[in-house]
C-alpha cells in the first residue's frame, strides 16, 4: 500500500490502448507482446503538439529536444515574436511544473531539471530576441513575470546552496530573480532592490554572524524607508531569532522561510494582486511573531541562572589519577597538511542524509534515512535516481580530480586553567603559544548532581602535573570546485552545479571523519585499536570529540582566529576565513580534537553579561564585541 497508489494506477493505464482487454495489456503504439513496445510508448509523447512536447519536457526534465521544439514553435507563424514562445508555451510548461511541485507530486531534483531545460529553451529564443530588438530600436526584453526577486548572501558569509536553490524555484514559478551572489554587503542588496524595482527582498546565512547581518540589513531598510517585504533563510535563522530580532527592527512585512518549498507560497502571498488577502497575510505572520516574541521574553524570565562562580564551582570534576584519565601523548607533535587527499578514500565515509535533506527528499517512517529511503513509496524512486546521479559525479570528481580535498591537524601540549585551555611551545609547558577561551553552562538544571560543563573541563588543569594535549583541524573539498560550478552556470546547468555543491560539502564532511578516524588510531593514537564501523562514527561511538568554534560548545567564531594562527592554516592548506570568520572555500570544516574518555558534547546555552564580561575581560576584547559575537548565547538583551 502507498499514499500515491491511484495516481500511479491512473499514470499506468494513460499508457495503455483504451481498447486492450485487461488480459492482453497493449500499450500505446504497440501490440501485445511485441518487441520494442515500451519504448514506442515512452517515445509517443514525440507525436504530441510542439505545446505539449515542450511541456513534456519540462515537466519530465528531458532536455535533449526542447532546442528544437522550441525552435519550431518559433517559426510555425502561431507566434510572432520570439517572446511570445516564452510567455506562452514555455512558461505555461513552467506554470504546471509549479503546480505540481506545489502539490507534492513533483520534488526539488525534478523542478531543477526543469530549470535546466527552460535556460536552454531560453538560451535558444534570446539571440532571436536580440535581434528584433535591434531591428525594432526598442526594449523587447521579458517583462511578464510574477515579481522581482533580489536575493543574497549576507556579508561574511560564503555559503549559497539553499540560497541558489531558492532562486531556481522562484524562477520556476516565473520570479524574475535577481541573485547578488555571497558576501554581499547591505548597501549592494538594498541598492539592487531600488534599481530593480524589487517586490521581495530575500536575505540567506549559514553562520551565526550572519544572524546579526541580517538585522543591519533590516535596520538599514528601515532608515531608507524601504518597504519591500523581508524574507529571511538558511540553516542558522529560525522563526523564533526572526520573530525576536529582525522582524521588530522593520516595520515592513518580514518573514521566515523553513526551505525552498516553502518559499513559493510565501512569496507568492507577498506579491498577491489581492491587496485584501496580502494584508491579511502579512497581518497574520506580524501576530504570529509577535506571540513569539512574548513566549521568548517570558521565557528568559522563567529561566533561572546559576551565578559564574556557581557554575564553575560546579564544573565537571575528572579524577586525573585514575589512569583511565592518563592523557596520551601524540605520535605527531606540531601541524601536518594532507593536500589532496584520495576522494576515493573518504567515499565510504559520506553521510548521505544531510544530502537528501538539501534537495527536500524525506522518507516517511519506516523509511526515513539512508538507505531505507529508497524504498519510501513516495519519494524512493526520486532519491534512487539523485543517489545515482550523484554517484557519476563523484566517480568523475574522483578520476579527473576536479575537486581537491586539503586539510591540516595540529596537536600541542596544553593544560586548563579555570575555564580556559593554555597552548604551550613544547612539553615543557614554560612557554605559551595560544590560549582557548571557553564557555560554561549557567541554566540550571534540574537535577542538582549534573555538571555545569566547559570544554576547558575535559584538560588536564595546570598544576596537576600532567602534560596533556589538544589537537585541532581545517580541511576542506572546495578548492576546485568553483572551476567546476562556473563551467555548469555557463551552460545554464543549475541542476548540476547544485549537485556539485552538495556533494562538495558531503565530502568535506567525509574527509573531516576520515581525518578523525586517523587521529584517533594513529595521528594521536589514543584509540590505536578501534574498529568501528563508518555507521558507528556518524553515530559519534567513538571516544572523544570534535566541537567546531561557533557552535554548541563553545558557540565564539573568533576562536577560529587561534587555530589559524597556531597551524598557519592559510599559508598551509589555502583554507580562509572571511570577515565574519566563515570559512573559505564554502565547503570546509574545521574543529577542536579533545581525546579524553571524560570529554562529551554538550551546548553551552544562554549565559549571563556577567560571565560575558568575565570572557571579554580574559579574551582582552571589547565587551560590546563580545556580545557582537556571542548574541544568539545572550540571556538578556544588550
Amino acid at each position: 500500500r502507498c499514499d500515491n497508489a491511484t495516481e500511479r494506477m491512473l499514470e499506468y493505464a494513460a499508457s495503455l490502448e483504451p481498447k486492450c482487454k485487461p488480459t492482453a495489456v497493449v500499450k500505446k503504439g504497440g501490440a501485445a507482446g511485441a518487441a520494442g513496445g515500451t519504448k514506442k510508448a515512452a517515445d509517443a509523447w514525440r507525436s504530441l503538439p510542439v505545446e505539449k512536447r515542450i511541456e513534456h519536457s519540462l515537466v519530465k526534465g528531458i532536455d535533449e529536444f526542447v532546442v528544437a521544439d522550441t525552435e519550431e514553435a518559433r517559426s510555425s507563424g502561431r507566434y510572432t515574436r520570439p517572446l511570445q514562445v516564452i510567455e506562452g508555451p514555455l512558461m505555461e510548461g513552467m506554470n504546471v511544473v509549479g503546480d505540481l511541485f506545489g502539490a507534492g507530486k513533483m520534488f526539488l531534483p525534478q523542478v531543477i531539471k526543469s530549470a535546466r531545460v527552460m535556460k536552454r529553451a531560453v538560451g535558444h529564443l534570446i539571440p532571436f530576441i536580440e535581434e528584433e530588438k535591434r531591428r525594432m530600436g526598442g526594449d523587447m526584453s521579458v517583462e511578464s513575470n510574477a515579481g522581482v526577486f533580489v536575493i543574497a548572501t549576507v556579508k561574511g558569509d560564503v555559503h549559497d546552496i539553499g540560497k541558489n536553490i531558492v532562486a531556481v524555484v522562484l524562477g520556476c514559478n516565473n520570479f524574475k530573480v535577481i541573485d547578488l551572489g555571497v558576501m554581499t554587503p547591505w548597501e549592494k542588496i538594498l541598492d539592487a532592490a531600488v534599481e530593480h524595482k524589487a517586490d521581495v527582498i530575500g536575505l540567506s546565512g549559514l553562520i551565526t554572524p550572519s544572524l546579526d547581518e541580517m538585522v543591519t540589513v533590516a535596520k538599514r531598510m528601515e532608515e531608507r524607508g524601504i518597504k519591500t517585504p523581508l524574507l529571511v533563510g538558511g540553516a542558522t535563522t529560525s522563526k523564533m531569532h526572526t520573530a525576536v530580532k529582525i522582524a521588530p527592527a522593520y516595520s515592513g512585512p518580514v518573514v521566515h522561510v523553513l526551505d525552498a518549498s516553502r518559499s513559493v507560497p510565501v512569496v507568492q502571498a507577498l506579491v498577491d494582486k489581492n491587496l485584501q488577502q496580502r494584508q491579511e497575510f502579512v497581518d497574520e505572520v506580524a501576530e504570529q511573531y509577535s506571540e513569539l516574541r512574548d513566549e521568548f521574553y517570558a521565557g528568559l524570565e522563567d529561566r533561572k541562572y546559576l551565578t559564574l562562580a556557581q557554575a564553575q564551582a560546579k564544573a565537571l570534576r575528572v579524577d586525573w589519577s585514575d589512569p583511565i584519565n592518563k592523557p596520551v601523548r601524540p605520535s605527531l607533535l606540531g601541524a601536518k597538511a594532507f593536500m589532496s587527499f584520495p576522494i576515493k578514500d573518504v567515499l565510504d565515509y559520506i553521510d548521505w542524509n544531510p544530502f537528501f535533506q538539501v534537495w527536500q527528499l524525506r522518507g516517511r517512517y519506516p523509511n526515513r534515512g539512508y538507505p531505507k529511503i529508497f524504498n519510501d513509496a513516495t519519494v524512493g524512486s526520486e532519491a534512487r535516481k539523485l543517489f545515482e546521479e550523484a554517484q557519476e559525479m563523484l566517480a568523475d570528481f574522483t578520476t579527473n580530480q576536479r575537486v581537491r580535498l586539503n586539510g591540516i591537524v595540529g596537536f600541542y601540549p596544553a593544560n586548563s586553567v579555570g575555564d580556559d585551555i593554555e597552548v604551550y611551545e613544547d612539553e615543557t609547558c614554560s612557554s605559551v603559544h595560544g590560549k582557548f577561551f571557553g564557555l560554561r553552562q549557567q541554566a540550571e538544571k534540574e537535577d542538582d548532581k549534573e555538571p555545569y560543563m566547559c570544554v576547558s573541563d575535559f584538560v588536564a588543569p595546570k598544576g596537576s602535573g600532567l602534560v596533556d594535549y589538544i589537537g585541532m583541524f581545517a580541511c576542506s573539498a572546495g578548492h576546485g570546485l568553483e572551476e567546476v560550478v562556473a563551467g555548469f552556470k555557463e551552460a545554464g546547468d543549475d541542476y548540476s552545479y547544485i549537485m556539485a555543491e552538495a556533494l562538495a560539502d558531503r565530502l568535506a564532511e567525509a574527509y573531516a571523519e576520515k581525518l578523525h578516524e586517523m587521529v584517533r588510531r594513529e595521528l594521536w593514537g589514543y584509540a590505536p585499536d578501534e574498529n568501528l564501523s563508518v555507521d558507528d562514527m556518524l553515530k559519534v561511538k567513538y571516544q572523544g570529540i570534535r566541537p567546531a568554534p561557533g557552535y554548541p560548545s563553545q558557540p565564539d567564531h573568533t576562536e577560529k582566529l587561534t587555530m589559524w594562527e597556531l597551524m598557519d592554516v592559510d599559508t598551509e592548506t589555502g583554507i580562509s576565513l572571511t570577515e565574519s570568520l566563515a570559512m573559505m572555500p564554502a565547503a570546509s570544516v574545521s574543529g577542536l580534537y579533545f581525546g579524553g574518555k571524560c570529554s562529551s558534547y554538550f551546548a553551552v546555552g544562554k549565559i549571563t553579561s556577567v560571565q560575558v564580561s568575565d570572557y571579554a575581560l580574559r579574551k582582552k576584547m571589547d565587551g560590546k564585541e563580545a556580545e557582537r559575537w556571542l548574541s544568539t548565547s545572550l540571556n538578556y538583551e544588550p
